[in-house]
C-alpha cells in the first residue's frame, strides 16, 4: 500500500494555482524532498510544458516511485537521490524549484545547506517556491501552528517552524528575493522567490 498524505491531498490545488502563473514561463523542475510522491504525480500532468525532478533520500524513493507507477506522465522523472547537506546535488541548472513541508522537518544547518545548493545548480532566473508553516516577527500566525511546533519539538528537538524573515535572508544569499507570500490552507505559506530585479518587477 501507498503511503499517503491527507495534507497533500488538501493544499495540492491550492499550490497548483499559484505554481500554473509562477512557474509559467519555467522548463526543468527540481522538487526538494518530495515525500510521499503526491504532489509530484498530480503538477507534472496539469504543467505539461515543465520537466519535474522528483528527488529525496533514499530511503523514501519506494513510496515516490510507487505513486509514479500508479499516476506516470511523459514529463515526470523518477527519484534522484538528495541529501540537501551533501556537496553533490542533481545536475542542474533548474529555473524553477518546489519544496513542501521541509524546513520544519529538517535541522536548521540543513535548511541553510539546501538554500546553498539551490544556489549552486540553479539557472540565472529561476524561480523557488517553498510551501509551509512560517511565524512571522518571532510569532506564531495561530493556536494550531503553536501546538505543531511543540508537536515537532517533542517529536524531534532539530525541528521546529521557523521565522520567515530568516528563510528570506538565505534565499538572498542564493540570490533571490522574496515575490510573493500566498496564504494557504490550515495556516500554512506559499513563498515564492525570484532573482532581486525579477521580484522587484513582479
Amino acid at each position: 500500500m501507498k503511503p499517503f498524505s491527507q495534507a497533500c491531498e488538501n493544499n495540492r490545488e491550492p499550490i497548483l494555482a499559484i505554481l500554473r502563473r509562477v512557474f509559467a514561463d519555467r522548463r526543468r523542475v527540481l522538487e526538494i524532498g518530495s515525500g510521499t510522491g503526491q504532489h509530484a504525480v498530480h503538477f507534472a500532468p496539469r504543467l505539461p510544458h515543465l520537466q519535474w525532478q522528483t528527488s529525496d533520500l533514499a530511503e523514501n524513493h519506494p513510496a515516490i516511485a510507487a505513486w509514479i507507477d500508479d499516476f506516470p506522465a511523459a514529463n515526470l522523472a523518477r527519484p534522484l537521490v538528495l541529501d540537501v547537506t551533501a556537496p553533490d546535488w542533481p545536475a542542474g541548472p533548474f529555473d524553477a524549484f518546489f519544496t513542501a513541508n521541509t524546513c520544519h522537518i529538517m535541522p536548521w544547518p540543513a535548511v541553510q545547506a539546501m538554500f546553498a545548493g539551490i544556489g549552486r545548480v540553479a539557472a540565472p532566473a529561476a524561480v523557488l517556491a517553498l510551501y509551509g508553516p512560517f511565524n512571522y516577527g518571532g510569532r506564531f500566525t495561530s493556536d494550531s501552528n503553536a501546538r505543531f511546533d511543540r508537536y515537532l519539538k517533542e517529536w524531534a528537538p532539530h525541528q521546529g517552524i521557523r521565522d520567515s524573515e530568516a528563510i528570506i535572508e538565505l534565499a538572498r544569499g542564493a540570490g533571490l528575493e522574496l515575490a510573493e507570500d500566498q496564504p494557504m490552507p490550515a495556516n500554512n505559506r506559499l513563498l515564492v522567490f525570484a532573482p532581486a530585479a525579477q521580484a522587484v518587477a513582479g
